[in-house]
């Protein structure tokens, strides 16, 4: 299932261990995220390495983790569709994330910001609703594909 994931719910997989990483590494799920991201990560380093209690090595090495799940879509794929679609939503940091999932066809945006309740081009997930997907596949992935 192909999801792009907002930059809050990697923050969230930075700051403690528990459902968003779980959900974040389930390989049922392919992440795609717009390289706006990385813009915010660093924006918010300063912020994130003292609520995680990380030094920048550790920023860097817990940053290249997360990413080995989560493919970056390059600005130039997505830069024509920012002003289509920069009326859909009223928050300019989410442009990005909104034009980037619409281009690619995402089956939703895995987000926990209320700013995309305002558009309706794309459908949107949180934690509950993403949970709620694995646990309808993980019997089904149990299954040998004879049994599907």
């Amino acid at each position: 299932m192909r999801i792009l994931v907002d930059t809050n719910r990697i923050i969230a997989a930075f700051l403690k261990s528990g459902t968003t990483r779980d959900i974040l590494f389930d390989s049922y799920f392919d992440f795609f995220t717009p390289d706006y991201s990385i813009t915010e990560l660093n924006n918010h380093k300063e912020e994130i390495k003292k609520r995680s209690g990380i030094t920048d090595e550790e920023f860097d090495l817990v940053l290249a983790v997360l990413f080995e799940r989560i493919t970056i879509m390059p600005h130039s794929e997505y830069s024509e569709a920012m002003n289509r679609y920069k009326h859909d939503i009223s928050d300019p940091a989410d442009i990005p994330h909104l034009a980037a999932a619409i281009v690619s066809n995402a089956e939703g945006i895995w987000t926990h910001d209320q700013h995309f309740q305002e558009q309706k081009k794309v459908t949107t997930y949180t934690n509950k609703d993403m949970l709620v997907f694995l646990s309808r596949t993980t019997s089904n992935r149990s299954l040998t594909p004879a049994q599907h």
